[in-house]
């Protein structure tokens, strides 16, 4: 009876999930060289299944710049800032500033395609943003110790790199919203958009950059939880969400599918043994409830 909104559920859990699993590794790589291992590895797994499924038949010619501009903006632009993100501020404060990219596509919406805002999705926008703040702010005891709670460097700047994050995946979206409306083979061009990610990051782990170099070794251990992490997330977590698009409300599917912050703080609280604080739980629930409002608006 709810099997499509227990799709969606199950997709945002494993998406909490492999933020914790990707912590400790793109730490002990770095953010590039992690990203890159990571993509790599889900662009080979994506670009099998398709070959030997449905093939790449219902990408056209048209098809295929708008899709290469979204794979390196959305995901090789907005993965890499995700990344640095965690490195800097933790899986917890990285999902938070990540999940205004649902409030920043309803903004870039209106602005480049002339969609209407209802003052009801003003509301939740401005919700979002506050739950964002307050989960920030006010989002940590001085009691928890735990690494996943610090903050490396500057704040401003992972907060930017949380945004640009944000910003990449809203604007990756929203150029292969009409390719997908097509009726492009969703799995095909999700094969396309990470090879292309996948490509120029490649590339660049070649500059001759200190900065984009391993910064630990690829040990084999590493390189299972980093395959585990991009095959549960970019490979089950989306297979999830498209099974609960085809037959579910798509305004229920996307809110559930947005609770990946809240379901993060139980994980982390069995992982660190430190409870949460309740400006972390205001701030995802705050965060989730503007969704809601985009979503069913």
């Amino acid at each position: 009876m709810f099997l499509y909104e227990a799709a969606a559920l199950g997709a945002a859990a494993l998406w909490a999930l492999t933020g914790l699993l990707s912590a400790a590794p793109a730490q002990h790589l770095g953010a590039i060289a992690f990203n890159c291992t990571r993509m790599v590895v889900v662009a080979l797994m994506l670009s099998a299944w398709v070959a030997a499924t449905t093939g790449w038949a219902t990408i056209e010619a048209v098809h295929f710049l708008p899709l290469v501009v979204s794979g390196f903006i959305g995901i090789f632009m907005g993965d890499t800032a995700l990344f640095l993100t965690l490195n800097r501020m933790g899986p917890r404060r990285t999902a938070m500033l990540f999940s205004l990219n649902t409030p920043m596509s309803a903004i870039l919406g209106w602005l480049l395609l002339d969609e209407h805002l209802t003052r009801i999705q003003v509301f939740g926008i401005t919700l979002t943003f506050l739950g964002v703040l307050l989960a920030i702010r006010f989002g940590k005891r001085k009691s928890q110790l735990h690494k996943w709670e610090s903050v490396r460097g500057p704040l401003w700047i992972g907060i930017v790199l949380g945004l640009a994050a944000a910003l990449s995946q809203s604007v990756g979206s929203l150029i292969a919203r009409p390719i997908m409306e097509s009726g492009v083979n969703p799995v095909a061009a999700s094969s396309l958009r990470v090879g292309i990610a996948a490509l120029g990051l490649l590339a660049l782990t070649r500059l001759p950059y200190s900065w984009v170099k391993p910064a630990g070794k690829l040990t084999l251990p590493v390189f299972g939880i980093v395959a585990v992490s991009g095959l549960l997330g970019m490979g089950l977590g989306m297979t999830l969400i498209l099974f609960a698009l085809s037959g579910g409300e798509v305004g229920i599917v996307a809110t559930l599918s947005a609770t990946t912050p809240a379901l993060m703080l139980p994980m982390m609280w069995w992982r660190t043994r430190e409870f949460p604080a309740l400006g972390a739980w205001a701030g995802a629930g705050l965060a989730i409830a503007g969704s809601a409002l985009l979503f069913t608006a």
